[in-house]
């Protein structure tokens, strides 16, 4: 079908040198359908690419808490029927289970979106297909990295349309541009040498719970912090359409995951007693961005490209973000599929303005995670400091929006002082929490 193309006022990012293509609009596969590679296939078939999106699970799920900013429903125009729970209130739980109400500050009309990956993933996919990508149910292979300029790529995957005829083909490809939006394990990471990272472990279980405990967590999350649940992260239940998702995540301990999954059940133990496993999930998180993004016609995004900040472990908006970026920046530097693009063009029309938007973010949270996560006593300091509304307002602003809260100058530097004091009594509760275990 005929898809109008995108209009952008933007310059153009190509050189007048790049080839013009003679008869054919420039061939883009996009690796991944999650919410990277369905954006970025979205945006390519939209603005003339042809395009396609391999997917080698599409029935399956990513685990994941399923929390989105309430930004992304505009900007991605997200129907508001993909949201399982607006969560207006949050508690956090320190090591010594003092509990605050991390969400006093929140407007009439704000709140955190709740959705499983599984609704919101089908739904970008089949927009993406709308809008003129080919959707394929097939798992990458590798990747033939030509010797030219403007030589095609060959994606090679395998057909794994379950119950069908064409299941376990397998099938090469030439396209003019390769998008990996594969996944922390990324395989056309591999393929281009885009170097390691460190990375996460995520484990959680889908609980359901009878129906008057599952009124508690209505409108409820809840964040749980301390060595029993995790060394350098947090433990969480987030409410869903039925069930609530019960996990945990660590990037220094992985062998002993298991371990903390134990410690935030048994943390929340009498609030999902009498519930049922439905499912159990666990999956690779990226801790920091890959060493090599773009190379040659092929760039990483979201997960493959290591973007999941650190002290929150949020990834799906920066994911989808993402790849709507990498997307654009193809389209214009093609115009409008029209021309061939080059390594500079996704350098320049992707990775400068994606680290120019989220650098900053990105350090600031790891930042946060070294100085907070580090020990119980920090992790006090951390839930002591989140009971003060002005954290909690500048906190929100900066997660709900996805800018960083400036705030006032005479708050920050009142807020540094606080903070200070609540290192100091957080080791007095520590020193006191260590004395009645010992007893």
């Amino acid at each position: 079908m005929a898809q109008a193309l995108l209009s952008f006022k933007t310059p153009i990012l190509s050189s007048a040198s790049s080839p013009l293509l003679p008869s054919r609009p420039l061939r883009a596969a996009v690796i991944g359908g999650g919410p990277a590679g369905s954006s970025a296939a979205e945006r390519l078939a939209s603005g003339g690419i042809q395009t396609l999106l391999i997917e080698r699970s599409p029935a399956g799920s990513k685990p994941c808490g399923g929390a989105i900013p309430l930004c992304m429903l505009d900007e991605f125009s997200l129907p508001l029927d993909l949201v399982d729970r607006r969560v207006t209130r949050m508690k956090i739980v320190s090591p010594s289970n003092i509990v605050v109400d991390f969400g006093k500050t929140l407007k009439s009309h704000e709140y955190i979106a709740m959705l499983r990956r599984e609704v919101l993933d089908s739904f970008l996919r089949d927009r993406a297909r709308s809008s003129g990508a080919d959707l394929v149910d097939g798992l990458f292979t590798g990747l033939d990295v030509p010797s030219g300029p403007s030589d095609p790529y060959v994606v090679h995957y395998t057909e794994s349309a379950g119950g069908t005829a064409l299941a376990g083909t397998r099938r090469a490809v030439e396209v003019d541009v390769v998008i990996g939006a594969d996944g922390a394990n990324s395989r056309v990471a591999k393929a281009i040498g885009a170097g390691d990272y460190g990375y996460a472990i995520a484990f959680q279980e889908r609980i359901r719970l009878p129906e008057e405990k599952m009124g508690y967590y209505e409108d409820l999350a809840e964040m749980y912090v301390g060595s029993d649940v995790s060394p350098d992260f947090y433990g969480w239940v987030f409410p869903k359409c039925d069930h609530v998702a019960v996990g945990t995540g660590t990037v220094c301990a992985k062998p002993q995951i298991k371990q903390f999954q134990a410690g935030i059940r048994d943390r929340v133990k009498e609030k999902i007693s009498g519930g049922k496993v439905i499912k159990v999930e666990a999956h690779p998180i990226p801790e920091h961005p890959r060493p090599c993004r773009v190379k040659g016609r092929v760039a990483l995004v979201g997960d493959a490209a290591g973007y999941v900040t650190k002290c929150s472990g949020e990834g799906i908006y920066f994911a989808a973000k993402s790849g709507r970026m990498c997307g654009d920046a193809i389209v214009q530097a093609s115009q409008n599929g029209r021309r061939m693009i080059g390594e500079d063009d996704l350098k320049m029309g992707y990775l400068k303005l994606w680290d120019k938007k989220y650098s900053t973010t990105f350090r600031f949270l790891d930042l946060l995670q070294s100085v907070f996560y580090g020990s119980n006593v920090a992790r006090e300091a951390l839930v002591e400091m989140c009971g003060d509304e002005y954290v909690q307002r500048m906190t929100f602003d900066s997660y709900l929006y996805k800018t960083i809260a400036v705030g006032d100058w005479k708050e920050n530097v009142k807020m540094a002082w606080n903070v200070i004091g609540s290192f100091m009594r957080a080791k007095v509760v520590g020193r006191e929490v260590e004395r009645l275990r010992s007893v």
